[in-house]
């Protein structure tokens, strides 16, 4: 396995500066940010290290350049907006966009593209269905003839008012996977594993690195501390953000013994990257970067060079 971050931790890096702080802390790859230039609300969203619209031979030669440079991989080309949006013109941008990162993928010889499903969090999961279908068939199509795996964060996207009450990514858990991939049963399509989001859902964060290992195109290494006094005051029909907080590996609910230990039995040998959304290491630039460096060095006791 590999140890890389999520790129989205420093949006005003350049893509050279993200390999050379990477190589500097000890990291073997990033997943590398690909949203359309612009800004977005959203946090960690809105980023690009890569800029899909320009990406020509010589910016495929100057990337690969830069990897070498470093000695550090692209573990995938990220891009996490919502497909199924009631928003005509959002769930447009963001199809359209989801290929264009795929193409980038090999055209860069990645073969690798992490994305959300979507979701319109107004409908039940039945009636967002359909539309799923019709929205992802020919994408994964698209993958497919890209020979490029496209693995889907399994996070709900539900944290405040914002998201009620459905969330905004269809994907939250391990009977809904199973329905994905029976109806688009491609081996392109699989998911970006992050134990983090089973353990606020309260549910085995182990069991579906088993049922489901043949499904793993990657994974975040992302901790999470559910506050249980808080939980006991407001109860799982509150939002989530009232009782959960994400946090750096080895500092939330997450055993990385256990998580490493099944994951190490599947078989998986593929980029495990750090995702950070510490809002306690996010008050400066050298907070950031203590953030990956603390991350590494905790992670390397299961990752070792």
């Amino acid at each position: 396995m590999q140890l890389g971050f999520v790129t989205a931790i420093l949006p005003e890096q350049t893509l050279e500066e993200v390999f050379a702080i990477a190589a500097d802390i000890g990291y073997d790859c990033v997943e590398v940010m690909c949203w359309p230039p612009g800004k977005s609300s959203r946090r960690y969203a809105g980023i690009t290290h890569i800029n899909t619209s320009t990406l020509d031979e010589r910016t495929v030669d100057s990337i690969g350049e830069l990897s070498a440079k470093y000695g550090v991989s692209i573990s995938a080309l990220g891009y996490y907006p919502n497909a199924l949006s009631p928003d005509e013109a959002e769930s447009t941008q963001a199809v359209e966009q989801i290929r264009n990162v795929i193409t980038a993928a090999a055209q860069l010889n990645v073969g690798r593209m992490t994305t959300f499903v979507g979701r319109d969090w107004t409908k039940n999961v039945d009636d967002n269905w359909p539309r799923f279908l019709e929205t992802w068939k020919p994408i994964i199509d698209h993958a497919e003839a890209s020979d490029v795996r496209v693995g889907i964060e399994n996070c709900p996207m539900f944290f405040t008012n914002d998201e009620w009450p459905g969330g905004k990514n269809l994907a939250h858990s391990p009977a809904i996977w199973q329905r994905m991939f029976d109806d688009i049963p491609s081996q392109c399509f699989g998911l970006n594993y992050d134990p983090s989001h089973m353990i606020f859902q309260q549910m085995d964060y182990l069991a579906p690195l088993r049922e489901f290992k043949d499904r793993l195109v990657h994974v975040h290494a992302k901790d999470v501390r559910v506050d249980q006094h808080l939980l006991n005051r407001v109860g799982i029909l509150a939002n989530p953000n009232e009782y959960h907080t994400p946090k750096l590996p080895g500092m939330g609910d997450v055993d990385w013994g256990k998580f490493f230990s099944t994951l190490t039995d599947t078989g998986y040998a593929g980029p495990v990257c750090v995702e950070v959304e510490d809002r306690a290491y996010e008050g400066s630039p050298q907070s950031v970067k203590r953030s990956l460096v603390q991350s590494h060095t905790f992670l390397r006791n299961y990752l070792p060079k």
